[in-house]
C-alpha cells in the first residue's frame, strides 16, 4: 500500500495523518529506548489499538516497531559508520551512486553558471506544488532543467516555505502547478526499492564548495552513512568539518541529495534541516528497505 499517495490538487490538504502518527511513535520510542516499550504502550501513546498500530507501522516502514527500534539506537548508527567507512571513497573512485542492490536513482546534476547564480533565476520559469510523501508533505519546485528545490513542510508552515522559495529564486517566474511534479514525486518515493526509469535531473544553485559537497552526498548509497569528517576528506578539505556541515545543512533538495546520511563520528544523529525526527525516520526506513532487499 502506497500510503503517501494523495489525489489532492492545488491548495487541497495533502498532510498525511499516518506520518504524524509514525512521528509520534518514533519520538516515544526514542524517549523510552532504554525501557524497550511494548507494542501496547506505544500504541496507547499515539491513540491506536495495538493491532491497528502494528498494521500501520509495517505498511509504512516494512518492519515491525520492535525491529524499527533497533534502527533508532546509537549503536546501530555506529555500526553504519563502521561498515560504511570506505563507501564514499569507493563510490567516488567508480563514479557510481552505490551498490546495485540498493536501486538508487541516478541523479543527473546541472550546476548554474556564476552568472546564473547571481541573477537569482532571471528568465527561468519555476513550477511548484505541495505533495504527500512517506515523510510528510513536501514542496517541490521544477524548472525545464530539473528539480531546483524539494523541501519538507508542515501544514502550518506552507506560506513560510513558499516565501523561502520565492527569496531563493527572486528573479524567476513562479507558477503553481502541482501536476507537473507528480511523476517526479512518485519516482523519488516509490516503495519497495524499485525506482522509476531514467535519471532524475536537478538544477543546483550554490557556491563551488557547496556544489562539491552536494555532489559527494549523491555518492552515499542508500542504507549507508558517513561522518562529517569523512565527507570533508572526500571533498578535499579534511579540516573543514564545520564548513562541510554548513553546506550539508543548506542542501536544497531533500532525500534526493541524501544529506540525512551524514552523522556525527560518535554515532549521534546530528542536525537536519527538516527535523531530527524526520531524519531518523528516513534513515531507519532506508535500513528496513535494504534489509528486505538483501533477504530476497
Amino acid at each position: 500500500m502506497d500510503i503517501w499517495r494523495n489525489p489532492g490538487r492545488g491548495g487541497a490538504a495533502l498532510d498525511n495523518p499516518d506520518y504524524r502518527r509514525i512521528a509520534l511513535a518514533i519520538n516515544y520510542l526514542e524517549e523510552h529506548v532504554a525501557e524497550q516499550p511494548s507494542l501496547e504502550e506505544v500504541a496507547e501513546h499515539i491513540g491506536l489499538s495495538p493491532w491497528h498500530f502494528q498494521r500501520l507501522f509495517k505498511s509504512w516502514a516494512g518492519v515491525s516497531p520492535k525491529r524499527f527500534l533497533q534502527y533508532l539506537t546509537v549503536e546501530n548508527a555506529k555500526r553504519l559508520l563502521r561498515e560504511s567507512g570506505s563507501v564514499l571513497d569507493v563510490a567516488l573512485d567508480v563514479g557510481l551512486s552505490g551498490p546495485s542492490r540498493l536501486h538508487d536513482l541516478f541523479v543527473s546534476v546541472e550546476a548554474m553558471t556564476p552568472g546564473e547564480f547571481k541573477s537569482l533565476g532571471k528568465d527561468l520559469s519555476v513550477s511548484y506544488g505541495f505533495h504527500a510523501t512517506p515523510f510528510g508533505e513536501c514542496l517541490l519546485a521544477l524548472t525545464s532543467r530539473g528539480i531546483c528545490s524539494l523541501a519538507f513542510v508542515e501544514e502550518e508552515n506552507r506560506a513560510e516555505a513558499l516565501q523561502q522559495l520565492l527569496e531563493t529564486w527572486k528573479a524567476a517566474s513562479l507558477v503553481e502547478d502541482p501536476e507537473a511534479g507528480e511523476s517526479i514525486i512518485s519516482q523519488i518515493f516509490k516503495q519497495g526499492g524499485e525506482q522509476g526509469r531514467g535519471p532524475v535531473k536537478v538544477l543546483l544553485r550554490g557556491t563551488n564548495f557547496q556544489l562539491k559537497v552536494w555532489q559527494a552526498l549523491l555518492r552515499i548509497p542508500e542504507g549507508a552513512a558517513v561522518s562529517y569528517g569523512s565527507l570533508a576528506e572526500a571533498v578535499g578539505h579534511p579540516g573543514a568539518h564545520r564548513a562541510v556541515g554548513t553546506a550539508v545543512g543548506r542542501n536544497p533538495i531533500a532525500c534526493l541529495i541524501p544529506c540525512h546520511r551524514v552523522l556525527r563520528t560518535n554515532g549521534d544523529i546530528g542536525g537536519y534541516r527538516w527535523g531530527i525526527t524526520r531524519k531518523r525516520a528516513i534513515l531507519a526506513r532506508e535500513a528496513a528497505v535494504c534489509e528486505n532487499i538483501d533477504s530476497q
